[in-house]
């Protein structure tokens, strides 16, 4: 049997004025859970200077791009330099670049006027090589795929000429249906799997893998109230087949917030 372990976390949303405590729980369950991989879905620069679509109105008031790139360094910080200390073997780590992450990104393709990495907007600016072994970039407009172990990982996967994220009321379903392979995705912030089999026995399994932040995000409204908030063990990973943990924020509080 496989000894491969994923942990996955979904989008965490790092930004300023808000608690990144569950950083320090995470960093916790990493070293219990040893996994060989840890995929960070993508979004964990929530980068709220750089929104195109409130720039203007009242709650854009006060934003500032230094602060959010302190937000996502202290976030990174929080999880990897415990771990690094104690100087056992890291795990694999592979960052994919989401939507809110990716808006570095397309400021400077807007406006490339504001590039530069001492006294302007660069994507180096998130220090990422510094945290992760993988780096998994944009692919023209939409997000880059890794194959994990039989796992195709992306902030999202995209269906139809226009690259819109697959979704749905059955989302994971819709993933195996249009991607015909075990895929694993954030973005939506829903918990969604799904498990199907080809013709051959072969089994595929579909994933949306929730959302790892705590706020209130005022955009969501109402919305806020249908996430699900933890990252996803997957044990015995091959050949895109594993057997899931689901492992919520309220759990991780429970086990890990007196230690």
């Amino acid at each position: 049997m496989s000894t491969n372990v994923h942990l996955v976390i979904p989008d965490a949303h790092a930004k300023p004025d808000t608690d990144l405590s569950r950083a320090d729980l995470l960093a916790k369950l990493i070293a219990d859970v040893k996994p060989t991989t840890v995929i960070d879905l993508g979004d964990t620069a929530d980068m709220p200077s750089l929104c195109s679509y409130d720039k203007g109105t009242k709650s854009f008031h006060g934003r500032s791009y230094e602060r959010d790139i302190d937000a996502h360094a202290e976030f990174q910080e929080r999880i990897w330099k415990p771990l690094s200390r104690r100087k056992k073997k890291m795990p694999r780590r592979i960052r994919i670049i989401g939507n809110h992450d990716y808006r570095i990104w397309r400021a400077i393709e807007i406006q490339p006027e504001l590039e530069g990495h001492r006294f302007g907007v660069s994507p180096r600016d998130l220090d990422l090589e510094r945290y992760y072994t993988d780096v998994v970039e944009y692919n023209g407009g939409t997000p880059g795929i890794i194959n994990v172990d039989g796992v195709h990982y992306s902030h999202f996967f995209v269906s139809g000429v226009k690259g819109l994220p697959i979704g749905g009321e059955h989302s994971a379903s819709s993933l195996l249906t249009k991607q015909f392979q075990s895929c694993t995705v954030g973005h939506s912030h829903l918990l969604d799997f799904a498990t199907k089999t080809r013709a051959d026995g072969t089994r595929m399994n579909g994933l949306v893998a929730g959302v790892f932040q705590e706020h209130f995000s005022d955009f969501a409204g109402e919305s806020n109230k249908l996430w699900w908030k933890g990252v996803v063990i997957k044990r015995g990973v091959e050949g895109g087949m594993y057997d899931p943990e689901f492992v919520s924020l309220e759990r991780l509080r429970k086990v890990y917030g007196d230690v």
